[in-house]
Formats: C-alpha cells, structure tokens, sequence
C-alpha cells in the first residue's frame, strides 16, 4: 500500500492542527461561560423579564355613580367610549405611528407629540398612553382593521359620562373631562388620560362619584397582540346619587326662561332642599366630555350672552325693592318703626339739592308699613333708610344672610356685597353720605345678591326664621346656619303684608293669586344704569335691552303640609310683576295642580 503522502512536504503542518483544535476549544468555552452566564448567573433575572413579557397587566376603569331626580328619574349615566392607546414597549417606528395617529385623527402632529412628551413619563413603557381620547366607530374600524401594520397602537375603551337631559341641568350637574397637569399632582389616584368632575356636582363630589379602577392581567405575543386574559381585581363602581331636583318641575323651568336671561329657584323652606335651580342661558355639558375643539370653546366663552354663567350662584345683582323686606325687619327689630305709623308719599322726597322719586309719580299718601310693603311705595323707604342708617341695615342684612355665601355644594359661588361705610373708604377712598341711605333701603346702589340669597331670606321668613343651607342632594338632613333677629310677630307681620301684596287690591304681585292657596310675594325691579330723560320717556319695549331694568318676583306659597319659595330673576325683564310674575304663576300652577309621575305635588 502506498503512503497517503509521497513526500513530508506535502504533510500538513503539526502547528496548524494545534492552532485549529486550540481555537475551536476557545470558542466552546467562550460559548460555554456565556450559557452559564445567561442560564444560571443570570437565570432568575431573565426568566422573570421573560414572564412580563408574556404577561401584562392594566387598569379596568370604573364606571361613575349614576345620578337620579327625586323621584328615581335618571340623569347622568356612562356608556362605553373609545381611546387611542400607544404601548412604547411593542412600538417599532414612534415617529412613523406618531404621524399615522395624526392622519387617522386629524389632530395636528404637533398637538400629538405635544401629548406623548407630556405623558410618557407618567405612563409605563407596557402600559397604554392615550393619544386620542375619543374615537368614532370609524376610527376605530380602521385602526382595527390596521393593528397589525403598526404594532403599540391600541384601543382602549373605558367609560364615558352622558347627561340625558344635556342643558337643562348644566349648571347643576357640571361635567367631566381629561385630567391635567395640576390634578394628577394633585391625586396619586389619577393616571393621564382619567376623567374627572370640573364643574357643578360632578366636581364637589369627585371622590364619591368615581369609584376605585381594576386590574388586569393580559398574556400577550411577540408583537403586543392579547391572547389570554384574567380580572385581578374588579372595578369598583362609584357611588350613585338621588337629587333633591324634581325633573319635571326643571324642565318646566328651562321652558319658561328660554330665549331669556335669568335664573329660577324653588326651595323647601323648612329643610332647605331645591327642587328647581335654573339658570339661562345654558350650555351642553355633553360636549365637554367628548373633548371641545378649540373654536367651540372661543365660540361659548365668548357669547355676549354668558351661557357659561350659573346665574342662580355666580351672578349678583341689585336687589331691587326686594330688599324692602330686609329693611323692614331691620326697623322692627331695632324698634324703630311703628307698623301703624303712617308716612306721607307725595311721590318724592328732597335731600339738600337731590330729589329722590317715587316710583308711583303721583305718590302713595298716607302709607304704614304693610301699605309700604304691598304698594313698593319707596318713599317710605327712603325715609325708614334715613332713620335706619347704613350700619343698622347692614349689620342687619349680614345677619339675614345677605353679603355670604349660602354654603351650596357647588363651587365658585359669589358672595354679592351688602355695603359699609368702610368699605366704601376702602373701595372708593370716600365717605358714606346721607343719599346712599336711601338708595341702599330701596336695594339699589351698592347692594348687590345672588337669587339663590334671597330664596334662602324668603324661606327663613317662613319658617320662623331660620336660615338653612341650600341642600342639593336628597335625604340630607336640615342644616340650620343662623337665626333672623326679629320674634316671631314681626316675621306675622311682614309675611301678611307679602299676602297682601298678592290678595290685596292694590298689590303688585296680583297675578299670582292662586284659589285654595296662600301665597305672598315681593316683586322687585332693579335699575340698571341712571335713567336718562330720552330713556323715561320710551315705552318698555323701545328701550334698548341692555338699559332695560332687571325684574325680580321672590315668593312663597303654601297649602297644608306643603310650603314653596320661588323666586325668579330675568335680566332686564323691566318689572317683577309682568317680567318675572308669570313664570313664578306657572310655577306654582305645577306645584299645587299638576300630579307629576301620578304621585301628587312634589314635596
């Protein structure tokens, strides 16, 4: 047999063997230490980072509390809304997904970024950020139908906030929408994109009405599909809440004041729930929830006719000659008015060079104080306001509530402005002078209050002087804030003169006369700006709306076990009786006539 090799140089070199064979063996140990490395140095670690990828978990949101009327009626539910979520972790192109939402959405590119650069510290890298917080079915068909084209792309559905009856109850309700910066500093238990109460009762009621989110636990592919999931734990509901609002006598309310500016009040004078809070113009609380665009909201903010303004608590005005009855339990009290005492009104009163007119030119004549009151006669006045003085009736005024807030559970109530001489020094750098006396006893000048006041004033006439907490919620207990200084014959005395100024044949409330039921009022017309003599010579409807006066009716009306005070308020209505007095008629023709849901008038 001959050599495999003819010659030793043909051999292969013994080095060259040892070399390869050497390499090969480094190789299977570098391969070796990094298996050992990976699999039992680093085993747990990975094999934990490996788990959660498989296995996510999220949060399942929960549903807000219902609210209902009265009566059982439904008012603000939650019905199922669609998100648009990015998950980083599963995100292969971020600024090509970006530009897709923009295209899908048609919100602006840099609105989008501005979004997730704000948001993706906040949100974990597996969990969804939500880039678009309202989606339409066909926005979601499509975004379904290219998921796997652009992988992170999720939707989220969750809860949304739907007000059945939209503006009628605007200003009561409130509304929802996304949380912001301030709030989420605010809330550990928030998380960006959350809904939360900013207005009305949606706001003071936060916590109660969002109830506690879930979790999830999701077994996701490689490319961040679902295929398995578990409930850790179940959304918690938020509580529902009953009103103290009788929808039928709202809707009744909203219907009067349309096309007008003004607010309306019913209020049960001896546990101070509401039964009607009205205020018109209004606006649609819905269209918060699904997201305002940026011209609808300059579009509201800027109507001439502020439907944005909850009239009933946020605006105040001059009073008017309803404050007639403030300043009239102010003389009794400090005993410094005979009720059978008469003053003369020739229809005027002098004060140095000024001359302070009574509204009825001829005059009144001999007037007491129930003829005062019935009649409006505001020469009487201006001569018990120069008696009084501005610290008696101020003072006096304070302690029937007038210059506070009520203590509603709403926010951003006003205060109004019951006048001082210091205030006036603080305010004006003036003094108080003598005509500012009887300005302020017929409730113009300074004074300035909310309807809202003035049902509660009414009410504690009624209700042997207690002043309570306007409640909103059904059930809630009476709560009792101060007492009027005045015994209870003088409280007699002025509520007769309020039925006198129904009943009576000189009155000026007349058409709220009712068979079978007592009702007292006190209408009220508050000037606007200082009536020129082209202006006093127009008839009403020539006069231009802005100098138009506004018109007030406070009432109240009762029958057996059942006792209401309304009080309305139109905005340049020009007088309570005929501005403000049919809408308080009708009112009353619901509460005492009409059987709502067939279980008799409210109470």
């Amino acid at each position: 047999m001959s050599s495999l090799y003819e010659s030793k140089s043909q051999q292969p070199p013994k080095t060259g063997l040892l070399l390869l064979q050497g390499l090969i063996l480094l190789l299977f140990c570098v391969f070796a230490l990094r298996f050992w490395f990976l699999q039992i140095h680093k085993g747990a670690y990975f094999a934990e980072q490996a788990k959660n990828n498989q296995l996510r978990q999220d949060r399942l949101y929960a549903p807000r509390g219902l609210i209902r009327d009265r009566n059982g009626k439904l008012l603000a539910l939650n019905e199922p809304a669609y998100a648009l979520g990015i998950v980083r972790e599963d995100c292969k192109d971020l600024d090509g997904t970006l530009k897709t939402v923009s295209e899908w959405t048609g919100e602006n590119l840099s609105d989008i970024k501005e979004i997730f650069k704000k948001s993706r510290k906040r949100v974990k890298p597996f969990e969804p950020l939500i880039l678009a917080p309202n989606l339409t079915f066909k926005q979601v068909a499509m975004i379904e139908a290219n998921a796997l084209h652009w992988p992170g792309l999720e939707v989220v559905v969750r809860p949304r906030r739907r007000y059945l009856q939209g503006p009628l109850l605007s200003h009561v309700l409130g509304y929802v929408s996304e949380c912001g910066e301030g709030e989420l500093e605010a809330d550990s238990d928030l998380a960006v994109g959350d809904f939360v109460g900013k207005q009305g009762l949606e706001d003071i009621l936060e916590k109660r009405f969002r109830g506690v989110k879930g979790r999830r636990q999701c077994e996701v592919d490689a490319t961040g599909r679902r295929l398995k999931e578990r409930i850790l734990n179940p959304p918690v509901a938020g509580e529902d809440i009953d009103l103290s609002i009788d929808l039928g006598l709202q809707e009744l309310g909203g219907k009067l004041l349309e096309g007008k500016a003004g607010a309306v009040v019913v209020m049960n004078p001896d546990n101070g729930q509401i039964l009607a809070f009205v205020s018109a113009p209004s606006y649609d609380n819905n269209s918060f929830t699904s997201g305002l665009s940026k011209k609808e909201w300059a579009e509201l903010s800027n109507d001439p006719m502020h439907p944005l303004q909850n009239r009933v608590i946020q605006s105040v005005y001059p009073p008017g000659s309803v404050f007639k009855l403030v300043v009239a339990a102010c003389g009794l009290h400090n005993n410094m008015i005979n009720p059978s005492e008469t003053f003369y009104c020739p229809g005027y009163v002098k004060l140095g060079k000024y001359t302070f007119r009574c509204w009825k030119r001829g005059g009144h004549g001999e007037v007491n104080l129930k003829d005062a009151l019935v009649e409006s006669c505001d020469v009487y006045f201006y001569k018990l306001g120069m008696k009084l003085g501005v610290d008696r009736i101020s003072d006096f005024a304070k302690k029937a509530g007038f210059g506070n807030t009520t203590g509603i559970s709403l926010p951003h109530e006003k205060s109004g402005l019951v006048p001082t001489r210091e205030w006036k020094r603080k305010r004006f750098g003036d003094i108080w002078h003598p005509g500012e006396n009887l300005n302020l006893a017929i409730g113009q000048g300074y004074t300035l209050t909310s309807p809202l006041q003035v049902a509660r004033f009414i009410a504690s006439l009624i209700n042997g002087g207690k002043l309570l907490r306007p409640q909103l919620l059904a059930g809630e207990p009476a709560e009792e804030q101060g007492q009027l200084p005045i015994l209870k014959s003088q409280l007699d005395l002025i509520k007769e003169a309020m039925v006198e100024t129904v009943d009576g044949p000189h009155g000026t409330a007349r058409r709220l006369r009712k068979q079978g039921v007592i009702v007292g009022a006190k209408t009220g017309t508050a000037q606007v700006v200082k009536l020129t003599d082209e202006i006093k010579k127009m008839k009403d409807k020539d006069i231009p709306y802005k100098y138009r006066d506004h018109a007030w009716m406070a009432s109240f009306a009762e029958r057996g076990d059942q006792r209401y005070v309304v009080v309305c308020m139109i905005e340049h209505g020009l007088h309570g009786g005929s501005g403000a007095g049919p809408i308080v008629g009708a009112i009353y023709d619901y509460l005492f006539d009409k059987k709502p849901d067939g279980k008799g008038a409210v109470k």
